[in-house]
């Protein structure tokens, strides 16, 4: 048998293959009730698009029962039903496959084509902490979390603009957001000189206000890209300043940057100019407008401005019970107090003064922002989950640091090899849902994290942003209620030793995927809470 990564969406592609030319059938359950029974389902109406009456063959049951190929899991049997074929897998071989093999289930599935290239663009981080607001802070989230995940996946990021504030880098750090710093601004003369010569025919100079250096038209361009590229149509002209000449020069410094270094140790892409980039403009809601603005006055003056450039637009943020002028800075301060609030309530005594808990409650304070704002996608309103994510990987850290003190004592062996691990032993319902519902799927969701649709036609693009924390704080759920119920570390008697190993060795892989999805939100996994 092939040892290679199992996969959900090998297992699918090969289930609806099986079945014989048309349109996905298939689907991988993820409710414990129905796990009970199957794994995978293919409901009777969707059966009927390709058998008329809804009846499968017996030959194509028997083949799928028989399936095999490279990623996709073991099939025990596939059962006719009233609803629908029903399949369930061989739990114990794939409980081997995937336990044997925990680190290949913590990275994506596959890695982007070389040479492929984003430039991605915040133009909130232009100014100071104080004056961004929920909505830019959100943007800011999506960016960071956007190159974390782009990154990952192999592809080649540069981000923009280098943060230039002090203040704004000293939060950025608190808020582990990985951005570059920089301390002076990229030259223009060039846009300049380009400027120049676009507002002479403008000719429109004698309404400028003091520090603008003139305006240049842009409705001509707005209707040579059409009704599809989606720009507002109020868009007319646009008001050249030399701040706005530095923010184009220091997008097209970013672009000639990759062009003339590249990946380290990846080929270049066949499509080599900047043509062959995809610019990512990640702004809230109230900057969208301008950004269209930029967007086509750096076409207008830089006949080398990459033509594939997306608009990647974050919705507002609504914190109940506080004002909307609430400050990034301002809205730190209030989960870190609520965080410190909630700890003296459970520990019965103020720990903010503590050393030791400093960073424990400053690391709790950015997973709450965080997960509130990335829980959802970048247009919606998001939830707070990010301390119950951080407390379940505490009681992971907890549950271990408890097997290798009751080692040292004496009480439990060593761990053994993990091939000689017996995973029948795995039979709770609660294993399997860990298992096929979080560490199976993992590196499929992490290579949806990192896929832009940018050959979609349109300004627009959408990103998968939300779909690594709804993926946490489904798996702590689930962690939560099996640590409830079953106990892990047993008395210390040789006959149970067999059972407590195979537990621990998918607990091990739960961790792994857990510290994987935090480390693609920036945050480190804590010991204790």
């Amino acid at each position: 048998m092939a040892m290679g990564r199992l996969g959900v969406e090998e297992t699918l592609e090969a289930l609806n293959a099986a079945l014989g030319p048309g349109g996905p059938v298939w689907f991988k359950e993820t409710r414990a009730r129905h796990l009970r029974v199957r794994d995978f389902f293919a409901p009777r109406r969707a059966l009927r698009a390709r058998f008329g009456d809804g009846q499968v063959p017996e030959r194509v049951v028997h083949a799928i029962a028989c399936l095999q190929g490279p990623g996709v899991a073991p099939v025990l049997r596939c059962v006719p039903t009233p609803t629908g074929l029903a399949l369930q897998l061989q739990r114990s071989a794939v409980f081997e496959r995937v336990l044997g093999a925990v680190a290949a289930y913590a990275a994506p599935s596959a890695i982007a084509a070389p040479g492929r290239r984003v430039v991605l663009h915040c133009p909130a981080l232009r100014g100071g902490p104080g004056a961004l607001r929920l909505s830019q802070l959100r943007a800011v989230l999506v960016a960071d979390h956007l190159a974390r995940a782009l990154r990952a996946h192999g592809v080649s990021v540069r981000q923009v603009p280098a943060v230039r504030d002090p203040h704004m880098s000293t939060f950025l750090q608190q808020l582990r957001v990985d951005w570059p710093v920089a301390s002076e601004r990229t030259a223009n003369e060039a846009l300049r000189s380009r400027a120049h010569a676009k507002l002479t025919s403008a000719g429109d100079s004698g309404a400028l206000f003091p520090g603008a250096l003139g305006s240049v038209r842009l409705k001509e361009l707005v209707d040579e890209c059409g009704h599809t590229a989606s720009y507002d149509p109020n868009l007319d002209s646009c008001l050249v300043t030399e701040d706005l000449l530095s923010v184009l020069a220091e997008l097209q410094e970013a672009v000639q940057h990759q062009l003339e270094e590249g990946s380290p140790g990846m080929a270049a892409a066949p499509d080599t100019g900047a043509e062959g980039y995809l610019v990512v403009h990640v702004v809230s809601c109230e900057e969208e407008f301008q950004q269209q603005k930029l967007d086509l006055l750096w076409r207008k003056l830089d006949d080398q401005a990459p033509l594939r450039q997306k608009h990647l637009v974050c919705g507002p943020v609504k914190v109940a019970g506080v004002p909307g002028t609430l400050t990034a800075p301002e809205y730190y301060e209030l989960r870190h107090a609520q965080v410190c609030k909630a700890s003296a309530l459970k520990h019965g005594r103020d720990l903010a003064q503590d050393p030791a808990w400093t960073e424990i409650f400053m690391v709790l304070s950015v997973a709450a922002i965080k997960f509130e704002m990335l829980s959802t996608a970048p247009q919606s309103q998001g939830t707070k989950s990010g301390t119950f994510v951080m407390y379940n990987c505490a009681r992971l850290a907890t549950l271990f640091e408890g097997y290798e003190c009751s080692m040292e004592q004496g009480l439990y062996p060593t761990f053994p090899p993990v091939s000689s691990l017996d995973f029948s032993q795995l039979h709770d319902e609660g294993e399997w849902l860990l298992l096929f519902n979080s560490v199976l799927p993992f590196p499929d969701l992490l290579s949806h994290t990192a896929a832009l649709a940018c050959t979609a036609p349109g300004l627009h693009i959408t990103a998968r942003t939300e779909m690594v924390c709804k993926f946490l704080v489904q798996l702590s759920m689930d962690f939560s209620s099996y640590y409830n119920r079953v106990h892990i570390l047993g008395e210390p008697r040789p006959h149970l030793f067999g059972q407590m190993f195979a537990r621990l060795q998918l607990l091990r892989a739960v961790r792994e995927v857990l510290h994987t999805g935090l480390a693609m939100l920036g945050l480190p996994p804590l010991s204790h809470i």
